[in-house]
């Protein structure tokens, strides 16, 4: 994919990243030098390797870098605390692991026995002999880790055929063209970030503008300064931009992308009525299977809001008796990894991926997600599990019992309520302060109410719908 590019683009601008700016020439030659890198360092074919850091143009060279050696790669989410990174790290074998020292003011360590690697101060990147390792189509490229409710993440395989098939034809539901300038807020370790964000990119020649951390002052500036066409991101992005877009030139931008949560039908028309967007596509998809179902050009408002469109080619979707939305086709994962029996659980003997979300499918074929069967909630974009919540503040000497659900925020969508009963003395204050030191920012509860005891069944679980 990044020679094609490189033959197709040449000179063309591939990456812009503050003042560095890489061609789709000089972006291949960087690559086939840290895949000699690699190598150099012992990485061989199918051998993994975990990438914790932001957006940049080092993290696009490293990626695509490890995956001409024929490596694997790992994205992990820069806002893991260590103790998450760390079993993330350990259980997919890496050999390897790249940080980006300093970023948000953090150092990012490894666990024992695994040499870490900083991006922008060890001298790595680009300095091998060049090479490119031979891949097919159902060689494993990633493993991204997803959390469920049982609470602990789960390695998601991905081969390389199965991305390019998908993030080819994404470039044509999202009308991405060769020359775009596409800002890429959502962050690498995520799939909209690096796969129809940065993949994309590449496949279809644009130019990525990668941003670290989202800030809408900078978002505004840089739409200004680099012509910007290209802009997708959670919907909080369009309200951000709707309200301090005043006095910016924002002429360029033409394709918006979104989806992970409700969409009022008031804000696609906003987006598309008082922003120059001429396209917004929404889509569904998760890590398991990519982008499953998008929106197509012309839906009417009501259609991109309250759905998230028909099938992408080569998946078929149905609802199962209790609702639960199940996915089959190509771009299903090979599995979790070293998980046999979870990815029993998840992919039916018929090849039915059960997704653990609620939903239903309009006269037209287009998806509505009316819920979700799991207990998950989104922040700001970001899925946040409860299960994994609760387990760390059980960790906490004075907290006996805990029940995390998602309350509605007017910012970021939802965020967390915990439910507690103490067995010690603590107080709110003290333990979202403990748990910020421990879990990544999205996860944190915002807001806890303690409780003498919690609503159980008959079974013993938590009633969490007499919850609120």
């Amino acid at each position: 994919m990044v020679r094609d590019a490189a033959e197709r683009f040449g000179d063309a601008e591939a990456v812009v990243d503050g003042d560095r700016r890489l061609s789709f020439a000089e972006l291949a030659d960087q690559v086939r030098r840290t895949a000699g890198a690699f190598a150099a360092a012992g990485v061989g074919p199918g051998d993994r390797v975990a990438l914790w850091a932001p957006n940049s143009a080092e993290w696009i060279v490293a990626a695509f870098g490890l995956l001409t050696a024929g490596g694997v790669l790992v994205p992990v989410n820069t806002r893991f605390r260590d103790e998450e990174a760390h079993d993330i790290v350990v259980r997919s074998g890496a050999k390897l692991l790249l940080v980006q020292g300093g970023f948000l003011d953090r150092e990012f360590t490894g666990p024992p026995g695994v040499p870490v690697i900083d991006l922008r101060q060890d001298g790595f990147l680009g300095s091998g002999e060049p090479l490119e390792h031979p891949v097919g189509p159902d060689d494993l490229a990633d493993i991204i880790f997803t959390s469920g409710t049982t609470g602990r993440p789960k390695g998601v395989m991905t081969t390389h055929g199965q991305t390019l098939r998908l993030y080819q034809e994404w470039c044509d539901l999202a009308q991405l063209r060769t020359g775009d300038r596409y800002l890429i807020v959502n962050p690498f370790f995520h799939i909209f970030g690096y796969k129809a964000g940065l993949v994309a990119s590449v496949i279809r020649g644009a130019t990525v503008l990668p941003l670290a951390v989202f800030d809408v002052d900078r978002v505004l500036e840089l739409v200004e300064k680099e012509r910007v066409t290209v802009l997708p991101g959670p919907p909080t992005l369009y309200h951000s931009l709707l309200r301090a877009g005043g006095g910016r030139d924002l002429s360029s931008l033409r394709v918006a992308v979104t989806g992970s949560a409700d969409i009022p039908v008031e804000l696609v028309r906003r987006i598309t009525d008082e922003l120059p967007f001429r396209h917004l596509m929404t889509g569904y998809g998760l890590t398991e299977a990519g982008t499953v179902t998008a929106s197509r050009p012309g839906d009417p408002y009501e259609a991109v809001a309250t759905t998230v469109g028909r099938p992408c080619e080569g998946f078929e979707i149905r609802i199962a008796d209790d609702g639960e939305v199940l996915v089959r086709g190509y771009g299903v994962m090979r599995g979790y990894l070293d998980d046999p029996a979870a990815t029993a659980r998840a992919i039916d003997t018929d090849g039915w991926l059960h997704t653990g979300d609620l939903g239903e499918i309009d006269d037209e074929g287009r998806l509505r997600i009316v819920g979700r069967k799991k207990d998950m909630f989104v922040v700001g974009g970001f899925n946040a599990y409860p299960a994994e919540i609760e387990g760390f503040l059980m960790r906490h000497p004075a907290v006996a019992q805990a029940a995390v659900i998602g309350v509605p925020d007017e910012r970021l969508g939802q965020v967390g309520k915990a439910f507690v009963v103490a067995r010690g003395a603590v107080t709110e204050a003290e333990l979202i302060a403990w748990a910020k030191e421990r879990m990544a920012g999205f996860k944190v509860p915002r807001r806890i109410e303690f409780r003498t005891g919690l609503p159980l069944n008959a079974t013993g679980k938590v009633m969490k719908d007499e919850l609120s």
